[in-house]
């Protein structure tokens, strides 16, 4: 782990997403944004995602189930793609998203199985 949160936060979007998906957030930040982007990789990536307590697959099925509570589709299609970098199996997956919808709601869980089963497709995972 770097001891520069920025960067140790920028190593983790590179192994989640790719240097190409790291590449594109930094050069669509603009003067409004930046700010809360390098807030986002500093404190998101490059603090919490770093600690050492919870690894990275763990981590990214913590990430799934929460925003399946919270219905948020376009932040779980990213986190998809993130967890199969990190080791989370589709089955893992699957089951994550069942037992998030059982606790937060049906009408969350649709969601989630729609935005994960798109993600999936675009990768070829989704039999």
């Amino acid at each position: 782990m770097s001891d520069n949160p920025n960067e140790a936060g920028r190593n983790v979007v590179v192994k989640m997403w790719g240097e190409e998906v790291a590449l594109a957030r930094e050069s669509k930040a603009t003067d409004f944004n930046r700010p809360f982007e390098d807030l986002v990789t500093k404190y998101c990536f490059g603090e919490v995602w770093t600690e050492e307590t919870l690894d990275p697959k763990t981590r990214s099925m913590i990430t799934l189930a929460v925003l399946t509570a919270l219905t948020k589709p376009n932040q779980l299609k990213v986190h998809v793609k993130g967890a199969i970098a990190n080791g989370v199996s589709v089955e893992e997956i699957r089951e994550i998203l069942i037992h998030s919808a059982v606790y937060s709601g049906i009408p969350s869980g649709v969601e989630a199985f729609n935005a994960a089963k798109e993600v999936l497709g675009e990768m070829g995972l989704d039999k």
